[in-house]
């Protein structure tokens, strides 16, 4: 894994999947450790983030690392025109890692084949975002004591969001059952159905979660993604298509929890805020620790 780049979560095998989230376990027992001394990260960011820079940096900071780069494209030279290759090859110049995000797809992918150093994907448009997925999965082997056989909600805007892609993609290696609740413009692209027949998995489309949710072991809910819309009506016709509520979750299973990339716009009500089974706060939190255990390993600071 060292020097390598992560652009897609197929970049890593299932046993590096696993050695990624125990290897954040221990970080969790210790965040605070100065193994990035020297270590210069650069953090690009075209898009707008706050939890995925944020915890990036936290990551970093952490560790005794330091951080430079840029928090949207009107602070860095591509406002003024330069192509992305000049600002990759550039920034390689400066430093030992880059973590990039980018509203492009591919974006990530040709970075890292012009870097001078690693490339971090946190994003790239609608199609992936490995480290979430990393620290989705360590946060449902937390909560659930496996990643195995599990029943996954997966509710929202499936055909855009790049974080349920991922997942999906990642949970295939643990025999999950899936289940995609969306409005019908937003439903999961074939492809990600393809890629489940494939592995002769067992995956279920549903208008409605109310009637099934007795049956999930994790709801991985997602926002109405505003940017991803051309048209501002279909947006606002859409985008409080699935409200989870407080009341809708009396009869799940005990050990259930609900997950969320963030930001939520309106599609968890804060009355599920205080429920034993919401989980996104924490599940931010995990963040840290996966990203500062991806990046040691990247770095060659940990076996």
């Amino acid at each position: 894994m060292q020097n390598r780049s992560l652009i897609s979560i197929n970049d890593y095998s299932k046993e590096e999947i696993l050695h990624v989230l125990d290897l954040a376990g221990e970080f969790e027992q210790n965040p605070s450790r100065d193994i990035l001394k020297d270590k210069v990260i650069a953090t690009l960011f075209f898009e707008p983030s706050t939890r995925t820079r944020l915890s990036f940096e936290s990551a970093v900071n952490r560790l005794g690392g330091k951080i430079i780069g840029f928090t949207d494209s009107a602070s860095s030279s591509s406002i003024k025109g330069e192509s992305l290759k000049d600002t990759i090859k550039t920034v390689s110049n400066y430093s030992d890692l880059i973590v990039m995000r980018h509203p492009i797809e591919g974006s990530a992918r040709y970075a890292s084949e012009v870097a001078m150093v690693p490339v971090i994907n946190a994003g790239d448009g609608a199609n992936q975002h490995p480290t979430q997925t990393l620290l989705d999965l360590y946060s449902i082997r937390k909560t659930q004591e496996s990643l195995d056989n599990l029943n996954l909600f997966i509710v929202g805007d499936l055909k855009y969001g790049r974080t349920v892609h991922s997942l999906i993609m990642a949970m295939a290696h643990f025999n999950a059952t899936f289940w995609f609740i969306s409005p019908k413009d937003l439903r999961i692209p074939l492809e990600y159905k393809l890629f489940l027949d494939q592995r002769g998995l067992k995956y279920y489309e549903q208008r409605d979660i109310s009637d099934v949710v007795s049956e999930a072991d994790i709801i991985y809910m997602t926002r109405v993604q505003k940017e991803r819309f051309s048209d501002p009506i279909e947006y606002e016709r859409i985008k409080n298509a699935y409200v989870l509520k407080s009341n809708m979750l009396q009869d799940t299973r005990k050990t259930m929890k609900i997950l969320h990339p963030l930001p939520r716009v309106s599609e968890i009500s804060t009355d599920v805020d205080d429920s034993e089974k919401a989980y996104y706060f924490i599940q931010a939190l995990n963040g840290v620790y996966t990203r500062q255990a991806i990046i040691s390993l990247i770095l060659g600071l940990k076996n």
